[in-house]
């Protein structure tokens, strides 16, 4: 029996005006709904994210000593942006307040841009082929 899911992304930011502006600039999420305070659901194709504001240097979880930080951090986790046109995509993230870390140009089987956003999360622009 195949069992049917859908997986949503969550992404912390520690102020809503900027991460709203950002996602929607960088990627062209708009904003779909905003359920509670802090909560703010978006949508691109048929990608959604949601923005959860969250201070920096609040707990994510009771069991840990671990706290929010906004600066770049390393995470097992990151979101994958696969662009039909990488200079297009990379200088709409760029101007949208994203930093490029290292780029990757593989003319045959599209280049590869990592990056991380404004809240110190990493992604990668992937370009299709």
């Amino acid at each position: 029996m195949a069992v049917m899911i859908s997986v949503s992304v969550s992404i912390d930011v520690p102020d809503m005006e900027r991460g709203v502006r950002f996602y929607s600039e960088a990627f062209g999420f708009a904003k779909v709904v905003e359920p509670y305070p802090g909560v703010v659901v978006m949508r691109a194709g048929d990608a959604t994210i949601t923005l959860l504001e969250k201070r920096e240097g609040s707990k994510p979880s009771p069991d840990t000593s671990d706290a929010r930080r906004y600066e770049r951090h390393w995470t097992p986790v990151h979101l994958d942006f696969h662009v039909d046109d990488m200079a297009a995509a990379l200088d709409r993230a760029l101007k949208a307040g994203a930093r490029k870390e290292q780029f990757f140009e593989h003319p045959d089987h599209g280049s590869a841009a990592f990056c991380a956003d404004p809240f110190g999360h990493g992604f990668c622009l992937l370009e299709r082929k």
